[in-house]
C-alpha cells in the first residue's frame, strides 16, 4: 500500500521556525536546506506545497517564516 503525505504551509513554516529558533539553521539559508529534516520520500509533498504558495527553493528561510496572509477588511 502506497501512503501519501500532505504538508500544510503552516506545518512547514513551524518546522523552519523551530529549527531556526534552536540554532540548527540560519534564517539566511535557502529553503531547500529543509530537505535534510524531512524524510526523502515526503520531500516531494513539501516542495509541492511550497510551489503552490509561490516559494522557490532558493528563497530564504526568513521569507518563509515571515509570510503572513491577511484577509480583506
Amino acid at each position: 500500500m502506497v501512503q501519501s503525505f500532505q504538508f500544510s504551509l503552516a506545518t512547514i513554516q513551524d518546522e523552519a521556525r523551530h529549527l531556526v529558533d534552536a540554532g540548527v539553521l540560519n534564517p539566511r539559508q535557502p529553503i531547500h536546506v529543509l530537505c535534510q529534516y524531512f524524510p526523502a520520500r515526503e520531500w516531494q509533498w513539501v516542495e509541492r506545497e511550497l510551489e503552490l504558495h509561490d516559494y522557490l527553493l532558493r528563497d530564504r528561510l526568513s521569507d518563509l517564516m515571515s509570510h503572513e496572509e491577511w484577509g480583506s477588511d
